[in-house]
């Protein structure tokens, strides 16, 4: 996709919302957010934050929800999109099926790894048929364990996904979130675990986690990855592309404003290069 396309990324959150024990007053009509599962995740001591239990979808209404992606595709394209992202990773509702962890049906969304992705499988067919392989990504962390969604066999897991989405000869490209980075020293240590998945996946493969200016140059040019994903460093650095072409020093993120709900601090007051109060 040329540097100029415009992507949208749309996923379905975890059954899960942040603040009270109430926040379940934030879905429509009051109803508990959709899962794979009834489970609740446990309280969250550190920052006092209690997540609402969520529903188990049932299987007829399964179908429904992956219409609803198919329907959200169009309507991207329609709006003068050129693509979609799919979210299926961090928690979000695909993953909640996809890993053993979250997904404790025994109906055919569940048991098996072929049923545990099914839902996902069934949404990236839908999407493709209705806008082209050639306008679809997803993102991926076998990985990851966050918000309670985990796997016991992430490279199986991975490996499998990969797999389905080469029965598209024209998939976009495949997004996956390296594992859980440790910092030494003051540096980020990426442990380089997904050359696999590169290896078994037919189309473009994108890299993301942790990754700096260097390290993405010489990811890329060794062939472990066709391309770097850079989050937090392109949130701090609205015109990060231009500061690694000249190679100049960068804005540095503040983690704590990421998740705010103020409409200004953090997202929008980080400086260009020329701007006077520039770093």
């Amino acid at each position: 996709m040329p540097s100029t396309a415009r992507a949208l990324c749309f996923s379905a959150r975890f059954g899960t919302l942040e603040g009270s024990p109430q926040t379940a007053k934030f879905q429509p009509d009051g109803h508990a957010p959709i899962s794979s599962t009834d489970k609740q995740i446990p309280p969250d001591a550190e920052s006092d934050t209690v997540y609402s239990k969520p529903r188990q979808l049932h299987t007829d209404e399964v179908p429904l929800i992956v219409d609803d992606f198919r329907r959200a595709a169009r309507n991207v394209i329609e709006a003068g999109f050129d693509g979609v992202e799919i979210h299926g990773a961090h928690g979000f509702l695909l993953e909640q099926f996809m890993k053993d962890s979250s997904n404790d049906r025994t109906d055919m969304y569940g048991g098996s790894l072929e049923n545990q992705c099914r839902f996902a499988v069934e949404v990236i067919d839908a999407i493709v048929h209705e806008i082209g392989a050639d306008r679809v990504g997803i993102r991926l962390s076998p990985f990851v364990d966050y918000m309670d969604c985990f796997d016991s066999n992430p490279h199986v897991l991975g490996t499998y996904m990969v797999q389905q989405l080469n029965k598209h000869k024209e998939f976009l490209y495949c997004h996956m979130v390296e594992p859980h980075m440790t910092i030494v020293d003051g540096h980020m240590q990426i442990p380089h675990r997904l050359l696999p998945f590169r290896k078994a996946f037919n189309g473009t493969f994108i890299a993301a986690g942790g990754y700096d200016r260097e390290e993405g140059n010489k990811m890329v040019i060794d062939g472990y990855t066709d391309l770097v994903a850079y989050g937090r460093l392109f949130l701090a650095n609205p015109d990060l592309p231009k500061r690694f072409e000249l190679d100049v020093p960068l804005n540095k993120y503040d983690r704590s404003t990421f998740y705010t709900q103020d409409p200004v601090i953090g997202y929008t007051d980080y400086p260009f290069l020329n701007d006077s109060n520039a770093e």
